[in-house]
């Protein structure tokens, strides 16, 4: 049996206190109203950078020619930010529409007309900021929420997987992957007050959870019967109690298999196991679109399921190589050895490779279209947040790909341990920079909300597994396939 240590158990605390403190401080120190973005506006403006970049303003000094364009562009029609651009090999006015387009607030909302004075378009610059700003802490905090959430999703994917393949190399490591998966209820709960704060207008994450935007933007009109609050949050129920469900009669048919005197539950989960597959693979294709990419509701793509897939698949299994490496350090897991350790390095391999077709397959097909409705998305992102964009395909791709092709570095600890920080740090970007622009637009910066949400929920995260690892014994030793999974060696 596992104990808990009480070094590391202490340590969970202190992040997670540390963690809600700094997520306090990003909520106090928000603006409350538009004489405060207006007093921020114009320390920019005569150079104070440092107080801007302290209150969580732009990232670097020429996003406030940005913030000024996109007051410009703020009384233009929904319908003529699609228009307006043809779909020519020249990019440099998309840019420009860019800017405005994929923000939160009134931006979205057309005017009635041209004639607006110059006093009432500040005052809406000044909301839109408003919104902007205060979207910052909620946004951190949901970027860090769901991709916890989603790394232990990730784990009971693979978890389910082998139990459908009936793979004889990977019992030994399943107690592991019933213990990360503990914490999906946990992080799905507070997934789903998020959620629910975000219908009840706490924030500005969804712009079209906003009646006035909807009733402005045609776009997003059509989009009502499927994008409507009720419905939005029933599938959000569905979803993270069918994952929970089968978290929870996995493990338990597991622990009952080791006293059982034959294989029944073991069958048991091998059948819901696939079931659970099936459920995944839809569930998991309308939870991207409903939690990710409607933040940019203007904007579409056929492969964006696969890609969140992709992202949090493969830091699930990094999750995975770094708890065991952990327990083996301790020394627990006897029977884990490195062609154990190998296997995952191979997945963690094969995988961020995995993850970087699909990041170009649907980059480079959208760029080369040309398409103002699709293209936007990504000048958005390479025009102001250049290098969170392409550092997540460096820390994602180059990182992995020429630490873990060596097969002997595959069994090596501490470069298993650094490529797999790397790695969960690089698909943390990854999420950061899908949710972000739709958010916060070029107020972006990585400061204490951002740094303080990750610490709670890497606490909380540690709490939840290690605490499931001491209800169970680490071998499932019952199960068919133990004694092949022990002397797994090549």
């Amino acid at each position: 049996m596992y104990t808990f240590s009480s070094k590391l158990k202490t340590f969970s605390f202190i992040l997670m206190a540390v963690g809600l403190l700094g997520i306090g401080y990003g909520f106090l120190t928000a603006p409350k109203d538009i004489q405060e973005v207006e007093k921020l506006l114009a320390a920019e403006s005569h150079g104070g950078h440092g107080e801007a970049k302290h209150e969580g303003a732009t990232a670097e000094p020429s996003h406030e020619a940005a913030a000024t364009h996109s007051e410009a562009t703020e009384e233009k029609k929904i319908e003529e930010s699609h228009e307006a651009v043809a779909p020519t090999g020249d990019t440099t006015k998309v840019a420009e529409e860019a800017y405005a387009e994929p923000v939160h607030a009134e931006a979205a909302v057309k005017k009635e007309g041209h004639d607006v004075s110059e006093e009432a378009e500040h005052t809406e610059h000044l909301n839109h900021v408003l919104h902007q700003l205060q979207n910052k802490p909620w946004s951190a905090l949901y970027v860090a929420c769901i991709f916890f959430m989603l790394v232990s999703l990730g784990v009971l994917v693979f978890y389910a997987i082998q139990q459908v393949a009936q793979a004889g190399w990977s019992p030994v490591l399943f107690r592991v992957m019933q213990a990360i998966t503990s914490y999906l209820p946990v992080g799905s709960v507070i997934f789903f007050v998020i959620l629910i704060l975000c219908g009840l207008h706490f924030n500005h994450i969804f712009i079209w959870l906003d009646p006035e935007v909807v009733a402005h933007d045609k776009l997003i009109a059509n989009k009502t019967g499927y994008l409507n609050f009720p419905f939005w949050i029933v599938r959000a129920a569905i979803f993270l109690t069918g994952w929970s469900l089968y978290q929870y009669f996995s493990r338990k048919n597991c622990l009952a298999q080791d006293e059982s005197n034959d294989n029944s539950f073991y069958k048991k989960n091998f059948n819901i196991s696939a079931m659970f597959l099936v459920f995944f693979i839809v569930s998991e294709s309308i939870m991207s679109w409903d939690w990710i990419m409607s933040i940019d509701p203007h904007w579409f793509s056929t492969l964006f399921g696969w890609y969140v897939f992709a992202s949090f698949f493969v830091s699930g299994i990094t999750t995975i190589a770094l708890v065991t490496l952990y327990l083996k350090s301790r020394g627990y897991l006897e029977y884990v050895n490195t062609s154990h350790i190998h296997d995952l390095a191979k997945f963690m391999f094969g995988l961020s490779v995995f993850w970087t077709y699909l990041w170009f397959s649907q980059f480079m097909l959208i760029w080369y279209a040309n398409i103002p409705e699709e293209v936007t998305y990504f000048i958005t992102r390479i025009e102001l947040y250049n290098l969170p964009f392409f550092g997540a395909v460096v820390m994602n791709f180059l990182f992995p790909l020429l630490i873990l092709i060596n097969t002997d570095f595959k069994r090596i600890t501490w470069v298993l341990v650094m490529a797999g920080i790397v790695i969960l740090a690089g698909h943390y970007i990854d999420f950061f920079n899908m949710i972000m622009p739709g958010t916060v637009g070029d107020r972006w910066f990585i400061g204490i909300p951002e740094i303080a949400s990750v610490l709670f929920f890497l606490g909380l995260f540690i709490y939840v597994v290690f605490t499931a690892l001491t209800k169970a014994p680490l071998l499932a030793k019952r199960n068919p396939f133990i004694e092949e999974s022990k002397h797994f060696h090549y």
